[in-house]
């Protein structure tokens, strides 16, 4: 037996005369243990809710996101995707366009936000292909034919439109469904103002998890939307993936930098600033009270050791 294991095993062993500083002294081990196991326990379900909340908002989201401070659309947007990707740590860069429309399906209507998308780019700054339920993002680019007689015609070709699975279920509309798509920006008519409208089939389904997500937002392709919103060649902005998602700040500042005004770029950090800072506060916090648990066990700890300690003081006197 070891010198140091012999003096710890003596120590926690009990006297007739020591039973109440043993007792402590075991307790107070035990409230250290408790503790620090408290402690881990708490930091990891926090670090993990936080990971695991990120992930999803980044499975829809890019990393960082280019917008033009002054106009609706972002013009020449291929030069603005050259320089972005010539940053380093950037992985890849895809145009979207993102509004507000409503979709209806029979007597169900339900308002959304429509984005826009490149399906070939938007795979490589997103992880939407890895959350689709029924179908692929790369359905969007294959026109659809809707059979049923329409104005005489018999088949008609219909762009593609990805919904969330909440949205899918609100509305009614599965894969292989048709629904219509009003804008509330209206159009002039020699008849007066027309709302824009257009029929889109249902090509598939994702789930990212979070219901905000699954039961607001959907996706077309980008020339659909480009023609749909009269945008002609212009998008709503850039998404941008980096390497490390915890230095998209310092590339966006980099970006920011590279591209000048009147754009603005803004990381994912920065765009979910409140969640983010009170799940930090609250881990904080939680940190904090779990260290004085353990600090109150520790000064058990100390008070046994001087009640030991002036136990053997007594023993040498006598």
């Amino acid at each position: 037996m070891s010198y140091e294991l012999f003096v710890s095993i003596r120590h926690l062993s009990a006297k007739k005369s020591q039973k109440f500083i043993s007792l402590n002294t075991w307790i107070s081990i035990a409230g250290v243990g408790l503790g620090v196991m408290a402690l881990i326990v708490v930091i990891a379900v926090m670090s993990g809710f936080s990971k695991d909340l990120r992930d999803k908002i980044l499975g829809t989201n890019s990393h960082v996101v280019v917008s033009n401070m002054n106009r609706v659309m972002v013009e020449n947007y291929d030069g603005i995707i050259e320089k972005v990707r010539s940053v380093k740590g950037v992985i890849a860069a895809a145009p979207f366009i993102m509004n507000q429309v409503m979709l209806i399906n029979g007597d169900r209507v339900s308002g959304i936000v429509v984005r826009g998308i490149d399906p070939e780019k938007e795979e490589t700054v997103s992880d939407l292909g890895k959350n689709m339920v029924s179908g692929t993002v790369s359905d969007l680019k294959e026109k659809s034919s809707f059979s049923g007689e329409i104005k005489g015609r018999e088949k008609k070709n219909r762009a593609g439109i990805i919904l969330g699975n909440e949205l899918s279920r609100r509305l009614g509309a599965g894969v292989g469904d048709i629904v219509s798509m009003v804008s509330p920006v209206s159009r002039v008519t020699p008849v007066g103002l027309i709302p824009r409208m257009k029929l889109f089939k249902v090509v598939g389904v994702f789930e990212s998890g979070m219901y905000e997500y699954d039961a607001n937002l959907s996706f077309i392709l980008l020339k659909s939307a480009q023609k749909f919103f009269s945008m002609k060649n212009g998008v709503s902005g850039i998404e941008v993936r980096v390497d490390d998602i915890e230095q998209a700040g310092n590339i966006a500042s980099v970006i920011q930098k590279e591209l000048g005004f009147p754009y603005l770029v803004r990381d994912w950090m920065r765009m979910n600033r409140n969640l983010f800072s009170a799940l930090k506060l609250e881990k904080v916090v939680m940190f904090i009270i779990l260290i004085l648990i353990i600090f109150v066990a520790a000064f058990n700890i100390v008070s046994t050791l001087f009640m030991l300690v002036m136990e053997k003081a007594k023993e040498t006197r006598t």
